[in-house]
């Protein structure tokens, strides 16, 4: 493999993606500027801004500023490249949710505020975002859609919008898309309140979550109608996660070093709904509750769906480690929206790459580093550096990105 056979492949899939997603409509100078913000992030081996992209690139810092204000459709982009790397799958995806805190200082950002930030263990001042993922179950991989800043600021016209209120409209601004590849959203132990789980069902949405330890569930009812007057019974006695009924679950086939996994259709009271339930009898004791609202989904889906959710952590670790994400030090909300979803977008192109190659992402990287630098010095030794006039030639590759230390 030619090192800079890297190269070309990342820029032809960046390409790909972004003639599918209605690039091709922007001029050519337009796409020509943001294919190269794309291979810059791939390129810049520290900090990610505008700043150093004027100086590895080769245009000027205003021109990167000013085409980061372009509008490009983000979602339709990602999806391509994730119908891509998910062509080997078997088709079991699901819509996965998770905000996620950028640090961010200063006061003429617009939105700043304080967010929970979760490496912090605390709430903090700075920016978030709602980073939106499609997930494979069988492949167990997670490509990245869509990010969108947490715009909500309490005034007269929203003040009584929590902010899982306003989840609910990021993703329901987006439903007709989202909901092209799957109806299934799989989010974190947060999202499973009554009002926003109520919210994505109103727009489509079969939720996959996890509940708390102390969540009252019930058995559901077995017995005859009585045939009374009123609303018939829907729930029996109380699950006691110390002594279950082993008669009314079913219990999954798991390694026993990792505890016990009991399946069944159960009344929760904090939803008011029947859920499908998974209890994860923990080996150490205590217990985790896995729950989707589609009845119809079997245990182990529940299960399988909700561990492949982690794997937008890694989108996010990958998007802060090497591409720059909490780089940016834009104070326009179109800029920051450029930004983000770039960054995004580079570790799909990346993903991909890495199941192609057999390497990782940061393999990759340093890997395309090297061959842009060897492609500078090639490019300019075409002729003879040891003329007088190619004398300044040869000390700017000496000096090259020696400023951006």
């Amino acid at each position: 493999m030619l090192i800079t056979n890297l190269i070309s492949r990342y820029m032809e899939l960046c390409k790909a993606a972004f003639l599918f997603c209605g690039g091709a409509k922007l001029n050519k100078s337009i796409q020509s500027n943001i294919m190269e913000m794309l291979f810059l992030l791939m390129v810049i081996p520290r900090k990610v801004n505008f700043t150093q992209m004027g100086r590895y690139g080769k245009r000027g810092e205003q021109c990167y500023r000013q085409t980061a204000e372009r509008s490009v459709d983000w979602l339709e982009m990602n999806m391509w490249l994730s119908a891509y790397a998910f062509k080997k799958g078997k088709g079991r995806n699901a819509i996965a949710i998770d905000p996620s805190y950028i640090k961010k200082s200063g006061k003429c950002t617009p939105y700043m505020g304080l967010f929970w930030s979760g490496c912090a263990g605390a709430v903090k001042r700075g920016l978030e975002i709602l980073g939106i993922g499609v997930i494979d179950v069988d492949l167990h991989e997670c490509m990245m859609l869509k990010a969108i800043q947490t715009t909500l600021a309490k005034d007269k016209e929203n003040n009584d919008m929590s902010l899982y209120d306003w989840y609910a409209k990021a993703l329901s601004d987006n439903k007709q898309i989202l909901q092209r590849i799957t109806n299934v959203l799989v989010a974190d132990s947060a999202f499973s309140k009554k009002p926003f789980i109520d919210n994505m069902l109103g727009i489509g949405f079969n939720v996959v979550s996890r509940l708390r330890h102390d969540a009252a569930l019930y058995y559901l009812w077995e017995g005859d109608p009585t045939g009374k007057p009123g609303r018939p019974r829907v729930k029996g006695e109380k699950i006691d996660f110390k002594n279950i009924d082993k008669s009314k679950v079913a219990i999954l086939d798991t390694d026993e070093s990792n505890g016990q996994v009991y399946a069944l259709k159960a009344w929760c009271k904090s939803l008011h709904r029947k859920i499908s339930l998974v209890i994860h009898i923990l080996p150490k004791g205590g217990h985790r509750l896995y729950f989707s609202t589609d009845e119809s989904m079997s245990g182990r889906d529940v299960m399988e769906y909700y561990c492949t959710r982690f794997q937008i952590e890694f989108c996010f670790r990958d998007a802060k480690q090497f591409v720059g994400l909490t780089d940016s030090q834009a104070r326009d909300t179109r800029k920051l929206d450029f930004a983000f979803n770039s960054s995004f977008t580079a570790v799909n192109v990346a993903k991909i790459m890495c199941s192609e190659y057999n390497l990782s992402i940061g393999r990759i990287k340093a890997l395309i580093i090297n061959a842009y630098y060897a492609q500078r010095i090639i490019d300019v030794f075409e002729n003879n550096p040891n003329t007088q006039l190619n004398h300044e030639i040869v000390n700017e590759i000496f000096g090259f990105a020696a400023d951006a230390a």
